[in-house]
Protein backbone atom coordinates (compact mmCIF):
# COMPACT_ATOMS: atom_id res chain seq x y z
CA UNK A 1 0.00 0.00 0.00
CA UNK A 2 1.17 3.03 -1.08
CA UNK A 3 0.89 6.56 1.08
CA UNK A 4 -1.43 9.47 -0.62
CA UNK A 5 -4.74 10.91 -0.20
CA UNK A 6 -6.72 9.33 0.71
CA UNK A 7 -9.61 8.18 -1.46
CA UNK A 8 -13.77 6.39 -0.76
CA UNK A 9 -14.00 4.44 -4.15
CA UNK A 10 -17.78 3.43 -5.05
CA UNK A 11 -19.25 0.51 -3.84
CA UNK A 12 -19.73 -2.75 -4.76
CA UNK A 13 -23.56 -3.76 -5.15
CA UNK A 14 -24.61 -7.19 -6.12
CA UNK A 15 -25.34 -8.10 -9.64
CA UNK A 16 -29.53 -7.50 -10.28
CA UNK A 17 -29.11 -9.57 -13.40
CA UNK A 18 -27.21 -12.47 -11.66
CA UNK A 19 -30.05 -12.38 -8.59
CA UNK A 20 -32.68 -12.74 -11.30
CA UNK A 21 -31.12 -15.37 -13.13
CA UNK A 22 -30.12 -17.62 -9.99
CA UNK A 23 -33.71 -17.04 -8.75
CA UNK A 24 -35.61 -18.19 -12.09
CA UNK A 25 -33.29 -21.20 -12.31
CA UNK A 26 -34.42 -22.25 -8.72
CA UNK A 27 -37.84 -21.48 -9.39
CA UNK A 28 -38.02 -23.41 -12.33
CA UNK A 29 -36.98 -26.47 -10.59
CA UNK A 30 -39.47 -25.70 -8.16
CA UNK A 31 -42.35 -25.29 -10.34
CA UNK A 32 -41.32 -28.17 -12.40
CA UNK A 33 -41.48 -30.38 -9.07
CA UNK A 34 -45.32 -28.88 -7.82
CA UNK A 35 -46.73 -29.72 -11.20
CA UNK A 36 -45.80 -33.11 -11.30
CA UNK A 37 -46.79 -33.53 -7.40
CA UNK A 38 -49.88 -32.08 -8.32
CA UNK A 39 -50.50 -34.44 -11.25
CA UNK A 40 -49.75 -37.67 -9.74
CA UNK A 41 -51.00 -36.81 -6.31
CA UNK A 42 -54.19 -35.48 -7.06
CA UNK A 43 -55.12 -37.96 -9.48
CA UNK A 44 -54.39 -40.78 -6.31
CA UNK A 45 -55.92 -39.12 -4.22
CA UNK A 46 -58.94 -38.89 -6.50
CA UNK A 47 -58.78 -42.67 -6.15
CA UNK A 48 -58.41 -43.21 -3.17
CA UNK A 49 -62.01 -44.30 -1.14
CA UNK A 50 -62.56 -42.64 2.26
CA UNK A 51 -61.15 -44.40 5.02
CA UNK A 52 -62.85 -47.02 6.89
CA UNK A 53 -61.98 -47.50 10.28
CA UNK A 54 -60.01 -50.53 9.72
CA UNK A 55 -58.94 -50.15 6.62
CA UNK A 56 -55.41 -48.74 6.44
CA UNK A 57 -54.72 -49.97 2.40
CA UNK A 58 -55.26 -46.41 0.61
CA UNK A 59 -53.69 -44.25 2.69
CA UNK A 60 -50.36 -46.80 2.21
CA UNK A 61 -51.03 -46.88 -1.26
CA UNK A 62 -51.07 -43.01 -1.22
CA UNK A 63 -48.44 -42.90 1.20
CA UNK A 64 -45.86 -45.45 -1.59
CA UNK A 65 -46.78 -42.49 -4.11
CA UNK A 66 -45.85 -40.10 -2.27
CA UNK A 67 -42.37 -41.79 -1.39
CA UNK A 68 -41.46 -42.61 -4.77
CA UNK A 69 -42.56 -39.37 -5.99
CA UNK A 70 -40.06 -37.71 -3.31
CA UNK A 71 -37.37 -39.88 -4.12
CA UNK A 72 -37.47 -39.07 -7.64
CA UNK A 73 -37.65 -34.90 -7.09
CA UNK A 74 -34.70 -35.10 -4.12
CA UNK A 75 -32.62 -37.38 -6.75
CA UNK A 76 -33.44 -34.13 -9.49
CA UNK A 77 -32.29 -31.82 -6.88
CA UNK A 78 -29.66 -33.87 -5.68
CA UNK A 79 -28.22 -34.36 -9.61
CA UNK A 80 -29.09 -30.34 -10.40
CA UNK A 81 -27.55 -28.53 -7.71
CA UNK A 82 -23.94 -29.06 -8.00
CA UNK A 83 -24.59 -27.76 -11.83
CA UNK A 84 -25.96 -24.74 -10.63
CA UNK A 85 -24.37 -23.93 -7.26
CA UNK A 86 -20.66 -24.17 -9.44
CA UNK A 87 -22.57 -21.67 -12.09
CA UNK A 88 -23.83 -19.24 -9.59
CA UNK A 89 -20.46 -18.91 -8.02
CA UNK A 90 -18.57 -18.63 -10.50
CA UNK A 91 -20.98 -16.12 -11.97
CA UNK A 92 -21.01 -14.56 -8.58
CA UNK A 93 -17.18 -14.30 -8.94
CA UNK A 94 -16.78 -12.99 -12.21
CA UNK A 95 -19.34 -9.87 -11.62
CA UNK A 96 -18.01 -8.55 -8.41
CA UNK A 97 -14.16 -8.74 -9.39
CA UNK A 98 -15.39 -6.72 -12.91
CA UNK A 99 -17.55 -4.29 -10.59
CA UNK A 100 -14.49 -4.12 -8.41
CA UNK A 101 -11.71 -3.71 -11.24
CA UNK A 102 -14.17 -1.05 -13.06
CA UNK A 103 -14.48 0.95 -9.83
CA UNK A 104 -10.96 0.73 -9.30
CA UNK A 105 -9.98 2.03 -13.22
CA UNK A 106 -12.29 5.08 -12.18
CA UNK A 107 -10.17 5.89 -9.16
CA UNK A 108 -6.98 5.66 -11.54
CA UNK A 109 -6.03 2.69 -10.18
CA UNK A 110 -5.39 -0.30 -12.80
CA UNK A 111 -6.15 -3.80 -11.01
CA UNK A 112 -5.67 -7.43 -13.19
CA UNK A 113 -7.43 -9.94 -11.08
CA UNK A 114 -6.35 -13.41 -10.55
CA UNK A 115 -7.26 -16.80 -9.01
CA UNK A 116 -5.69 -16.17 -5.31
CA UNK A 117 -6.13 -18.91 -2.32
CA UNK A 118 -8.46 -16.50 -0.31
CA UNK A 119 -10.51 -16.09 -3.47
CA UNK A 120 -10.92 -19.63 -4.04
CA UNK A 121 -11.68 -20.62 -0.61
CA UNK A 122 -14.43 -18.10 -0.67
CA UNK A 123 -15.37 -19.43 -4.30
CA UNK A 124 -15.76 -22.81 -3.14
CA UNK A 125 -17.38 -22.39 0.43
CA UNK A 126 -20.21 -20.18 -1.65
CA UNK A 127 -20.81 -23.47 -4.12
CA UNK A 128 -20.82 -25.68 -1.38
CA UNK A 129 -23.13 -23.54 1.05
CA UNK A 130 -25.71 -23.00 -2.43
CA UNK A 131 -25.62 -27.46 -3.13
CA UNK A 132 -26.79 -27.47 0.57
CA UNK A 133 -29.46 -24.86 0.26
CA UNK A 134 -31.03 -26.40 -3.49
CA UNK A 135 -31.12 -29.29 -1.92
CA UNK A 136 -33.01 -28.46 1.27
CA UNK A 137 -35.75 -26.89 -1.33
CA UNK A 138 -37.04 -29.98 -2.46
CA UNK A 139 -36.62 -31.64 1.22
CA UNK A 140 -38.84 -29.08 3.06
CA UNK A 141 -41.37 -29.00 0.47
CA UNK A 142 -41.74 -32.73 -0.08
CA UNK A 143 -41.75 -33.15 3.97
CA UNK A 144 -44.78 -30.41 3.75
CA UNK A 145 -46.72 -31.43 0.59
CA UNK A 146 -46.41 -35.16 2.12
CA UNK A 147 -47.77 -33.84 5.63
CA UNK A 148 -50.56 -32.37 3.84
CA UNK A 149 -51.78 -35.15 2.06
CA UNK A 150 -51.82 -37.50 4.87
CA UNK A 151 -54.08 -35.17 7.07
CA UNK A 152 -56.12 -34.77 4.26
CA UNK A 153 -56.73 -38.52 3.96
CA UNK A 154 -57.30 -38.91 7.73
CA UNK A 155 -59.71 -35.69 7.70
CA UNK A 156 -61.44 -36.86 4.61
CA UNK A 157 -60.82 -33.30 3.28
CA UNK A 158 -62.17 -33.23 -0.36
CA UNK A 159 -59.57 -32.58 -2.93
CA UNK A 160 -60.36 -29.01 -3.87
CA UNK A 161 -59.23 -28.74 -0.07
CA UNK A 162 -55.91 -30.72 -0.54
CA UNK A 163 -55.29 -28.80 -3.96
CA UNK A 164 -55.92 -25.58 -2.38
CA UNK A 165 -53.30 -26.24 0.49
CA UNK A 166 -50.72 -27.66 -1.88
CA UNK A 167 -50.86 -23.89 -4.12
CA UNK A 168 -50.23 -22.49 -0.45
CA UNK A 169 -47.07 -24.49 -0.14
CA UNK A 170 -46.04 -24.01 -3.38
CA UNK A 171 -46.25 -20.43 -2.81
CA UNK A 172 -44.19 -20.55 0.45
CA UNK A 173 -41.19 -22.38 -1.20
CA UNK A 174 -41.23 -20.33 -4.42
CA UNK A 175 -40.78 -17.38 -2.27
CA UNK A 176 -37.73 -19.46 -0.10
CA UNK A 177 -36.14 -19.82 -3.48
CA UNK A 178 -36.65 -16.74 -4.69
CA UNK A 179 -35.08 -15.34 -0.86
CA UNK A 180 -32.14 -17.72 -1.24
CA UNK A 181 -30.89 -16.10 -4.56
CA UNK A 182 -31.53 -12.60 -2.98
CA UNK A 183 -29.56 -12.98 0.08
CA UNK A 184 -27.38 -15.39 -1.04
CA UNK A 185 -26.15 -13.61 -4.07
CA UNK A 186 -25.77 -10.38 -1.34
CA UNK A 187 -23.51 -12.64 0.25
CA UNK A 188 -21.41 -13.73 -2.17
CA UNK A 189 -20.48 -10.25 -3.47
CA UNK A 190 -19.77 -8.97 0.32
CA UNK A 191 -17.69 -11.75 0.86
CA UNK A 192 -16.03 -12.23 -2.50
CA UNK A 193 -15.46 -8.55 -2.40
CA UNK A 194 -13.78 -8.25 1.17
CA UNK A 195 -11.71 -11.13 -0.30
CA UNK A 196 -10.39 -9.17 -3.34
CA UNK A 197 -10.01 -6.00 -1.13
CA UNK A 198 -7.80 -7.53 1.89
CA UNK A 199 -5.52 -8.38 -1.31
CA UNK A 200 -5.52 -5.07 -2.77
CA UNK A 201 -4.53 -3.86 1.17
CA UNK A 202 -7.22 -1.95 1.43
CA UNK A 203 -7.40 -2.07 5.91
CA UNK A 204 -10.51 -0.08 6.23
CA UNK A 205 -14.00 0.47 4.29
CA UNK A 206 -17.04 2.47 5.48
CA UNK A 207 -20.65 1.38 5.75
CA UNK A 208 -23.16 2.49 3.66
CA UNK A 209 -26.86 1.78 4.22
CA UNK A 210 -28.99 0.72 1.30
CA UNK A 211 -31.96 2.68 2.30
CA UNK A 212 -34.47 -0.32 1.34
CA UNK A 213 -35.96 -3.18 2.93
CA UNK A 214 -39.78 -2.77 4.43
CA UNK A 215 -38.02 -3.49 7.96
CA UNK A 216 -34.71 -2.19 8.51
CA UNK A 217 -32.35 -3.03 11.20
CA UNK A 218 -31.49 -0.02 13.19
CA UNK A 219 -27.60 -0.79 13.65
CA UNK A 220 -27.18 -1.13 9.95
CA UNK A 221 -29.54 2.45 9.60
CA UNK A 222 -27.21 4.42 12.14
CA UNK A 223 -24.27 3.31 10.71
CA UNK A 224 -25.14 3.91 7.48
CA UNK A 225 -25.84 7.49 8.79
CA UNK A 226 -22.52 7.64 10.90
CA UNK A 227 -20.71 6.81 8.06
CA UNK A 228 -19.21 3.77 10.26
CA UNK A 229 -15.55 3.20 9.43
CA UNK A 230 -14.41 -0.61 10.54
CA UNK A 231 -11.70 -3.19 9.49
CA UNK A 232 -12.07 -4.56 6.01
CA UNK A 233 -10.60 -7.86 7.21
CA UNK A 234 -12.92 -8.27 10.38
CA UNK A 235 -15.82 -6.58 9.86
CA UNK A 236 -18.00 -3.88 11.62
CA UNK A 237 -19.23 -4.99 15.24
CA UNK A 238 -22.95 -5.02 14.74
CA UNK A 239 -23.78 -4.44 18.21
CA UNK A 240 -27.49 -6.35 17.85
CA UNK A 241 -26.14 -9.00 16.15
CA UNK A 242 -23.13 -8.95 19.13
CA UNK A 243 -20.62 -10.36 16.77
CA UNK A 244 -18.70 -8.80 13.33
CA UNK A 245 -20.38 -8.62 10.33
CA UNK A 246 -19.75 -7.72 6.39
CA UNK A 247 -22.37 -5.66 4.74
CA UNK A 248 -24.98 -8.24 2.92
CA UNK A 249 -24.13 -11.21 5.19
CA UNK A 250 -27.58 -11.04 7.01
CA UNK A 251 -30.38 -12.44 5.74
CA UNK A 252 -32.27 -9.23 3.65
CA UNK A 253 -29.14 -7.25 4.02
CA UNK A 254 -28.81 -4.86 1.39
CA UNK A 255 -25.77 -2.83 3.03
CA UNK A 256 -22.69 -2.50 1.10
CA UNK A 257 -19.18 -0.80 1.76
CA UNK A 258 -16.85 1.84 0.21
CA UNK A 259 -13.20 0.94 0.35
CA UNK A 260 -10.58 3.21 1.46
CA UNK A 261 -7.59 4.03 0.02
CA UNK A 262 -4.23 5.61 -0.14
CA UNK A 263 -3.22 4.30 -4.07
CA UNK A 264 -2.10 1.17 -4.44
CA UNK A 265 1.42 -0.11 -5.87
Amino acid sequence: MATGKPRTLAAIHPNAGLQAAYARKLTTLVEAMHKSLMRFVLAQYRATPPLAQDDVAPARSLEATMAELGDRWLSRFDAEAPTIAAWFATAAKDRSDFAMADTLRRAGISVKFQWSPQVRDVFTATAQAQVGLIKSIATEHLAQVQGAVMRSVQTGRDIGGLAKELEERFGVTRARAVFIARSQNNLATATITRARQVELGIVECVWMHSMGGREPRASHLKAGRDKQRYDTAKGWFDPDEGRFILPGELPNCRCVNRAIVRGLD
